[in-house]
């Protein structure tokens, strides 16, 4: 029999993370699990996505994605493409034969709270990191003031 040595009276055990859902925003995150399913009433697939938050206060925390990749309900179906397309453009795959070519790779991720269970996230889309590159707010053009403007001053001093 395996022994093993381990006082349970004694173990200080760290405290458990948090099961709060995410606050609504954008998190760099990576693929670590796919699996594709058929659907309860048997009748499609999805696609279910294990995510990562890679980076950040909520670097560790999980969240899942489902993309009902067939389905009879063609509108859902046509969102999952979608989202499906978002993800493999995000992290540079444009041919995906495997969702394992999809783990690993670094990507923002639209995080929200589900509208129908409040005790869970929903991922809104997804995007590639440079996506996020800070841009520099476009130079806006000087103009001259024009000959009736005011003169700076306060407004109830008379000119």
């Amino acid at each position: 029999m395996p022994s093993v040595s381990f006082n349970a009276a004694t173990h200080v055990a760290p405290p458990a993370p948090s099961r709060e859902p995410l606050p609504r925003g954008m998190y760099e995150v990576m693929v670590i699990g796919s699996d594709i399913k058929s659907t309860q009433a048997g009748t499609g697939q999805f696609i279910e996505l294990t995510l990562q938050v890679a980076a950040g206060e909520y670097a560790g925390r999980r969240v899942w994605d489902r993309l009902n990749v067939n389905n009879p309900n063609k509108t859902a179906e046509e969102i999952a493409k979608r989202a499906l397309q978002e993800l493999c453009l995000a992290v540079g795959v444009n041919n995906l034969t495997d969702t394992e070519q999809l783990h690993d790779k670094p990507l923002l991720a639209e995080i929200d709270i589900d509208r129908k269970d409040q005790s869970r996230n929903r991922v809104m889309g997804y995007a590639s990191l440079s996506a996020a590159a800070p841009t520099a707010p476009a130079a806006r053009p000087a103009v001259a003031p024009s000959p009736s403007a005011r003169p700076a001053g306060r407004p109830w001093e008379k000119r």
